[in-house]
């Protein structure tokens, strides 16, 4: 009997090493990611404040971008977010699903090596504690935090700012949080995300994934996913009738007192969403069966088979943030601008864009006055003049100042020839009597193109014409003053102002969204449109320059002209010259005599302006 029970132990033994042998041979389960965590991954106290088995319908918006982790055809995916909406926990259940399923060889890159070592103590380990039952056996959890080994593959967790981290393995699969917060530069070497990306090269088939809330329209995160062959949007239907729509900030609404002020205590919970199509009000109640029933929807076409797939998403959508608490984070922000960044960038899941560095033609033809072109206004004090040369000929333009710079543009056109534009600048203009009393007191023309002979007409200009240039880095003040350095040369010695054009440009920016009159950078009567175009072809933008971010003003598009821009530029900085900023107001029109042309003599040609009082 003893002999018959320890036969078939052997036997059930022996059985279960056969079937365990033969899992080793099926095939791998055919699973998506959010299949696999709906099955599998199992969350603790310790990770969430919702402890339980991941389920992908609390966060309905997060199935498709998962699933596409594991289509072969996508090579990059893009989540352009807000804070707290899941986008890390969706890159761990892909992280997860490659162990478990798909081994290969990860690098999971993160801003600086505190959050490296965070992130993999923190959320990593703990969730293969969680879920044991898939891991054991497959991660070694005594592996050091930065290097996770599992069997066919390992996880490095990786920071941006370590050249020799980011170039060390080839990996087929990237995940990149939070890239809008890497450095710009990893020590001498490349981008960082280019440095990763390179990882990939010799793989036929890998996997990058970019995740972050954005910053600005510059940062990494927003031009991935405007580079991305398709860009989608969550579109939900409206409870009342059916409407698919995006849910937006403009469209939460909530009660004003008679004042037009809102109090942030009935707000939050008063708050509701108005749906666009039928106007109806949807409440929070509504949002998650919204959300169940929502898709993403395309927003541009491709042809062929997309490689990479970007979304958007914003806190509206938050399953555990009502409509209330949104509007409530924006009034106690809209009031600082650094708050309102946070709330643009972390709630909307949008980038930064400051509106008062962006201009458009409309605002500059705002600002026309009744004063007719080539006309003089009766609060001219002096008139300057500025030349962008090009390679054909000349863009001009000149323009009147006044008390607490007042401005306005008095003409402007293109010249062929510097016999024309001697021509222009020393005509006499006409006040608004009709007396020809007016010449431009000093003009600045750019020397950046036929550098020599731009010297040599500024030096026999008898003392009206100064030569200016760009600066090439960025400087503290709005120009120095240096001399030409050419031995030999007639024009050697004489003076030549180097022009720090952003700050130009920031003060035309300012000024013409000042009320029309005192204090407004203005245009004269029915202004030409080309001329407006020009003024505001560029905005306000971080770019990097010698591995710092700056801000410049870029032309909006490659092709954008400008000219008229540039020339204005040189014209305040001739106004800069004449101490502008010192005219006293005048109690009556200046008192120019016919023939004494309004010009000074300006032997100060070294006095640099004060910088230290206000300027904008």
């Amino acid at each position: 009997m003893q002999e018959q029970n320890y036969n078939e132990s052997v036997r059930t033994t022996l059985r279960q090493a056969i079937q365990r042998a033969l899992l080793a041979f099926e095939p791998p389960e055919k699973l998506t990611v959010s299949e696999w965590a709906d099955k599998y991954r199992n969350m603790s106290s310790e990770e969430t404040s919702r402890p339980g088995m991941w389920d992908t319908d609390s966060v309905p918006y997060m199935k498709f971008i998962m699933d596409c982790f594991a289509q072969d055809r996508i090579r990059e995916i893009v989540m352009l977010k807000c804070t707290q909406i899941g986008g890390t926990e969706a890159m761990i259940n892909m992280l997860g699903y490659t162990i478990d399923v798909n081994p290969s060889r990860i690098m999971y890159v993160l801003p600086d090596d505190d959050l490296c070592l965070n992130f993999s103590d923190e959320r990593l380990k703990k969730m293969f504690r969680s879920n044991l039952d898939r891991f054991k056996g497959k991660v070694d959890l005594r592996s050091k935090p930065k290097m996770i080994k599992f069997t066919g593959g390992f996880a490095a967790i990786v920071s941006a700012r370590s050249p020799s981290e980011l170039a060390s393995w080839s990996v087929p699969i990237i995940l990149l949080d939070e890239i809008d917060k890497y450095p710009l530069w990893s020590g001498k070497e490349a981008n960082p995300i280019k440095l990763a990306e390179e990882r990939t090269k010799n793989w036929p088939i890998a996997k990058i994934v970019k995740v972050s809330t954005p910053t600005i329209k510059t940062g990494a995160i927003y031009k991935a996913y405007e580079a991305a062959d398709v860009r989608y949007q969550y579109l939900v239907p409206c409870p009342h009738c059916g409407a698919m729509q995006v849910l937006k900030f403009s469209q939460i609404k909530w009660p004003k007192n008679e004042m037009g002020e809102a109090d942030t205590t009935i707000v939050r919970y008063q708050a509701y969403y108005e749906c666009e199509a039928c106007k109806s009000r949807i409440d929070d109640r509504h949002k998650q069966q919204m959300l169940k029933q929502g898709k993403w929807v395309a927003i541009n076409e491709v042809q062929g088979q997309p490689s990479s797939v970007a979304f958007h998403i914003n806190s509206i959508y938050s399953p555990w943030l009502t409509f209330g608490k949104v509007a409530v984070e924006f009034l106690t922000s809209k009031d600082d601008p650094e708050a309102l960044m946070n709330f643009v960038n972390s709630w909307l899941g949008e980038p930064w864009e400051d509106k008062a560095s962006t201009l458009e033609s409309d605002v500059v033809l705002e600002k026309q006055t009744e004063v007719s072109e080539g006309i003089i206004p009766s609060w001219a004090q002096l008139i300057t003049g500025g030349v962008d040369v090009q390679k054909n000929g000349f863009y001009w333009t000149i323009r009147a100042w006044g008390y607490r710079l007042t401005s306005q543009n008095i003409a402007h056109g293109w010249a062929e020839s510097f016999e024309e534009i001697d021509a222009i600048m020393n005509r006499f203009w006409p006040d608004e009597d009709g007396e020809l009393r007016w010449q431009v007191n000093l003009c600045a023309i750019d020397s950046g193109y036929n550098t020599e002979d731009v010297y040599d007409f500024c030096l026999i200009s008898g003392g009206w014409a100064v030569p200016v240039k760009g600066a090439s880095t960025q400087k503290v003040g709005r120009y120095t003053r240096s001399n030409i350095d050419a031995t030999g040369k007639q024009y050697h010695g004489q003076a030549l102002y180097v022009v720090n054009g952003d700050s130009y440009k920031d003060l035309i920016a300012s000024r013409v969204r000042r009320p029309l009159g005192q204090g407004c950078w203005m245009v004269y009567n029915e202004c030409d449109i080309d001329y407006a175009e020009q003024i505001t072809s560029e905005h306000k933008v971080i770019t990097t320059k010698n591995n710092r971010r700056v801000e410049s003003w870029v032309p909006k598009t490659s092709h954008a002209q400008n000219h008229y821009l540039d020339a204005e530029v040189y014209a305040a900085v001739a106004a800069d010259l004449l101490q502008v900023r010192y005219l006293d107001e005048l109690t009556e029109p200046a008192d120019v005599q016919p023939g004494e042309s309004g010009r000074k003599d300006d032997d100060n040609d070294d006095g640099f302006l004060d910088t230290k009082g206000e300027w904008l």
